[in-house]
């Protein structure tokens, strides 16, 4: 399959480590593209419900893919997120083409793009972050129960359904707090000068233009690879919003191999055990 050429990629909330991540979906959309610069807007593994029991394969492919993107000189920033706040110890870490931060500010094409992952705006996530974890695992109960039930709607031929946003949408709170997320979102980026914010964390997907009285500016969210299966792409001077869909992707390719020269360090990288060792450093 012809790869698509890419001039930026911007992936959020992929939840590496939870049963709810599509890592298979995510790895065929990687494969399927030839980005000129990767960003990684934060929760992408989530170190919060991390547990060595539960680190498939397909999750290390992820992790195997990005590197490669790295070894192949391809600029790959990893902007840290709440679920993998732990990272945050080692931001402004710089490694050949990969770079761990916390935000990011590109030009592209004259305007000024502003990165960052969006937890700063998330009250409970400033003073309640216990509960905010309790949600985190209440979250990933939900999208267990709703993967077996969108089994067996599957199977008597019936369409698949979403708990999480069906909830959302029927909670005037939910839908609130997203409205003011975006909204906190533009007007600081109108404040310092920004045409575009790119955001993650809410898993919900938008490109629109938001205004105030000080100016206007593009908000961008990437979603998430939990339920909606979403990325930002950025060529030819435009944004779009990339939506996964099965038919697109019917042949299930093998696997492109690594670059010789790093293959020792991918067959001796255990992420599983590296982020225990991070979580019991920083507890």
């Amino acid at each position: 399959m012809d790869k698509r050429e890419v001039e930026i990629v911007v992936i959020s909330d992929v939840h590496l480590g939870t049963y709810g991540c599509h890592a298979k979906e995510l790895l065929k959309y990687l494969k399927s593209i030839k980005p000129k610069t990767v960003i990684l807007n934060g929760d992408i593994i989530d170190i919060w419900q991390f547990s060595k029991r539960y680190w498939p394969e397909t999750h290390m492919k992820i992790i195997r893919k990005l590197m490669k993107f790295v070894v192949e000189g391809v600029p790959v920033y990893y902007l840290t997120g709440n679920h993998d706040e732990m990272l945050r110890k080692f931001a402004d870490m710089h490694m050949g083409a990969f770079h761990l931060q916390n935000k990011l500010v590109l030009e592209l094409d004259g305007k000024k793009a502003w990165f960052f992952h969006g937890d700063i705006f998330d009250v409970t996530m400033q003073h309640s972050k216990w509960l905010a974890k309790l949600g985190a695992i209440g979250y990933d109960s939900l999208i267990l129960i709703n993967s077996f039930v969108n089994w067996c709607l599957t199977a008597v031929g019936r369409q698949k359904m979403s708990f999480s946003q069906k909830i959302k949408s029927k909670f005037k709170d939910a839908v609130k707090f997203i409205n003011s997320f975006e909204q906190t979102a533009a007007d600081l980026a109108i404040e310092n000068g920004y045409d575009y914010v790119v955001c993650g964390h809410i898993h919900q997907s938008e490109i629109r233009t938001i205004s105030s009285e000080n100016g206007n500016v593009t908000y961008l969210n990437s979603g998430d690879w939990v339920e909606s299966l979403t990325a930002l792409e950025y060529s030819e001077k435009q944004w779009k919003i990339f939506k996964y869909d099965a038919k697109d992707f019917k042949t299930d390719d093998v696997e492109e191999g690594l670059l010789s020269d790093s293959e020792d360090l991918h067959s001796k990288l255990d992420i599983p055990t590296l982020l225990q060792k991070i979580k019991l450093e920083i507890a």
